[in-house]
């Protein structure tokens, strides 16, 4: 089949966000302008750059953690897992302004090192942020949308030792969450490693994965 998505895709349920999965959660804290804290999931989220390292989530209206990270200009990124998924998927209720989800969901908040937004304590990792760029959507004919995208440079990494493998951070061992599209999720359980072409000559096509 083929759709224009202006003109409607015909379908029970829009499989956009299935398509393009799986897509990791960006779990964002934050802190509000009277200092309370915020805790909240997007899996319109990746990072974007690596020199310096980036991330960015996008928010299809002003919410809170948008509102938040644009006003205070920071923000944090806290590994979502499967052993976490209860908690995160009750950080995504609509909770009223000022109302705590990291309380809501159980969760204990740990101090960062230099954003002043807190972290999910038991998180294999997490990544303090400073926002460089927030911008408003807009489409192809220059409307304006209510989608917002945040960019956030990364100013500080926590890691459990616990998922640290021979220098490595272990995303299996860590099962991170990916949003898989409608109302469903994928966790990391399994990786294979491939070498690229330009890895010393050690590559030929053809040959098994190592």
């Amino acid at each position: 089949m083929f759709y224009e998505p202006r003109l409607g895709h015909g379908l029970p349920h829009d499989p956009f966000k299935a398509i393009i999965a799986p897509r990791p959660i960006g779990w964002i804290s934050t802190l509000d302008g009277a200092g309370r804290p915020n805790l909240a999931p997007y899996s319109f989220f990746n990072a974007v750059h690596s020199r310096p390292p980036m991330l960015a989530f996008t928010s299809e209206s002003m919410k809170h953690s948008a509102a938040n990270a644009i006003a205070s200009g920071e923000f944090v990124f806290n590994l979502s897992t499967r052993p976490l998924f209860e908690a995160m998927n009750i950080s995504s209720g609509a909770l009223g302004d000022g109302e705590n989800e990291f309380a809501a969901a159980g969760l204990e908040a740990a101090p960062c090192r230099i954003v002043k937004a807190p972290r999910v304590a038991v998180a294999p990792a997490s990544m303090e942020c400073k926002v460089v760029h927030s911008m408003r959507l807009h489409d192809v004919d220059g409307a304006a949308l209510e989608g917002w995208i945040i960019i956030g440079q990364v100013v500080g990494v926590h890691i459990d030792p616990a998922y640290l493998r021979d220098g490595r951070f272990d995303t299996a061992a860590a099962q991170s969450l990916a949003r898989c599209g409608y109302r469903d999720y994928a966790a990391v359980t399994e990786v294979f490693e491939a070498l690229r072409p330009t890895d010393a000559g050690a590559y030929a096509p053809g040959q098994p994965d190592r």
